[in-house]
C-alpha cells in the first residue's frame, strides 16, 4: 500500500472511532481535525499507528497549529512529552485555550 492509501485508510479508520458529531458547516472534518481528535482519546495501540503512518513531524505540526478544545490538558501534556523527546522539537507548555478560559486563569 502506497503512503497515501495508508494515510487515507488510517484518518478513516480514526474518524469512524474518535468523531461521532457533524460538521456545523455540513462539510467532513478536517484531516487535522480527526487525528487531533485521535491524539486526544486514542488508545495507546492508536498512538503507535499515529505515530507510525502520519509521523512524528506532521503531529508536532499540528499541535502548533491546534485550536482551542481539541486538546484536553492530560493529552496535550502526554503528546507534548513524547513528541518533545522524540524529535527534539519544543511545544507550548499548554494546549491553545478560548478566549474566555484565558481570561478565567
Amino acid at each position: 500500500m502506497n503512503p497515501d492509501a495508508e494515510t487515507r485508510r488510517l484518518i478513516a479508520d480514526l474518524s469512524r472511532k474518535y468523531v461521532w458529531w457533524e460538521p456545523i458547516d455540513g462539510r467532513s472534518h478536517s484531516d487535522d481535525r480527526v487525528i487531533a481528535q485521535a491524539m486526544n482519546l486514542a488508545t495507546f495501540d492508536d498512538v503507535l499507528r499515529l505515530e507510525q503512518i502520519i509521523g512524528r513531524d506532521r503531529l508536532v505540526g499540528l499541535m502548533r497549529l491546534a485550536e482551542p478544545g481539541w486538546f484536553s490538558e492530560r493529552s496535550w501534556e502526554f503528546w507534548r512529552g513524547r513528541l518533545s523527546l522524540s524529535t527534539g522539537e519544543a511545544i507550548a507548555d499548554e494546549p491553545p485555550r478560548r478566549a474566555l478560559d484565558a481570561l478565567a486563569t
